[in-house]
């Protein structure tokens, strides 16, 4: 999968224009505030996601302008195919292969793009509910039936969730508090396991990338850490009647407090390096690293599930990592169509081989 061509009209800062990516490595340099996140914006809207910068659509039309729009051709799935966006004020218009499409959600999977931005630090630098997140959208990319395990889950814990509410008023309610326990139980576990499938996988593919990247000297670990034993996760049911233990056990605090204290929705991902917690311990070089690694590794466990190679996109990613780190990035690591974004000039000079691409006060030049 690769994009060949990339048009940009009355969008953000850019002048009206057109690019013509290389297959594999292109970097878009140039000085703060030019442009350049806007181009990978574009990209991953084109992908049919959401803003990563959490822009509202309103804002993606240029000052003065009464639409904005993006296109690209591109090669998936064996063929030529194009994806367009109209933004309009208050509406946009989305077409697949020059037919109108309802939703602009009918772009996912048709174009597979997988993004790094400085906001994504926030997975080793934030708490708990980050990683999960991070997670739970990497898992659904590759496994649709886990978008409906996890909003199973959720809705059973906030059912439980009112009922512990309503108990100190009603105390009948309480006997039934045993059905609710058990089946968020058979929810959690199921959750629980898909989740630990898939950071073994990638934890496997993240060590690999981290290695090369830290010149194998750092040893990247990722654990999921949910209260239960690995000895108590090899099978689902052993998950399951742990996790009803745990939950019982729990109940006269969850009845004190009104929530449920223990499940899948409190688990957390522990990010280790040689041993230690690089949120605790990890320079911000380090941090950067890894998070790069997880997001790499994603998309090779992309490539393996769906048999389609994601596009790799890296917003600002070279700053604060040291020569060999971004010598190894921009030329070792990828055998995928990527876009990576900087400011320094000196970065780009290490670039051996793609395309470079230039963008100053919103007007992009290409260089071979």
């Amino acid at each position: 999968m690769n994009i060949t061509k990339l048009q940009f009209e009355g969008f953000r800062n850019l002048d009206d224009g057109e690019i013509f990516p290389d297959s594999g490595v292109n970097v878009i340099f140039g000085t703060n505030a030019q442009g350049k996140t806007n181009l990978l914006e574009g990209i991953w809207l084109l992908s049919g996601n959401r803003s990563f910068r959490g822009s509202r659509d309103s804002e993606l039309i240029k000052f003065g302008r009464d639409f904005a729009r993006l296109r690209i051709d591109f090669f998936a799935d064996d063929r030529d195919q194009t994806a367009e966006i109209l933004f309009l004020k208050g509406k946009k218009e989305v077409k697949i292969n020059g037919v109108k499409q309802s939703a602009a959600s009918a772009l996912i999977g048709k174009l597979c793009v997988v993004v790094f931005s400085p906001e994504h630090l926030s997975l080793v630098k934030s708490g708990p509910a980050e990683r999960r997140k991070f997670i739970d959208n990497a898992i659904c990319q590759i496994k649709p039936s886990y978008g409906e395990a996890i909003s199973n889950y959720n809705k059973t814990l906030a059912q439980r969730n009112a009922l512990l509410k309503d108990i100190p008023f009603h105390a009948d309610l309480l006997e039934t508090l045993d059905i609710w326990d058990y089946r968020l139980s058979v929810l959690g576990a199921s959750v629980i396991r898909m989740r630990l499938n898939y950071i073994e996988q990638l934890c496997k593919s993240a060590k690999k990338y981290h290695s090369g990247i830290s010149n194998d000297m750092e040893d990247l670990e990722i654990n999921y850490s949910c209260g239960i034993s690995s000895e108590e996760c090899d099978t689902g049911i052993k998950i399951r009647d742990r996790l009803i233990e745990r939950i019982t056990a729990s109940r006269k605090d969850d009845l004190k407090e009104g929530y449920t204290s223990v499940g899948p929705h409190r688990d957390d991902i522990e990010i280790l390096i040689n041993g230690e917690n690089v949120r605790a311990f990890g320079s911000q070089g380090q941090q950067r690293s890894c998070v790069l690694s997880m997001k790499i590794a994603e998309a090779e466990l992309i490539r393996l599930a769906t048999s389609q190679e994601p596009i790799v996109l890296l917003d600002d990613v070279l700053s604060e990592l040291d020569s060999k780190r971004q010598e190894f990035l921009l030329n070792k690591i990828f055998d995928r169509q990527v876009f990576i974004s900087c400011c320094e000039a000196a970065s780009v000079e290490r670039l051996k081989g793609g395309r470079l691409f230039e963008v100053k006060k919103g007007v992009v030049k290409g260089y071979l």
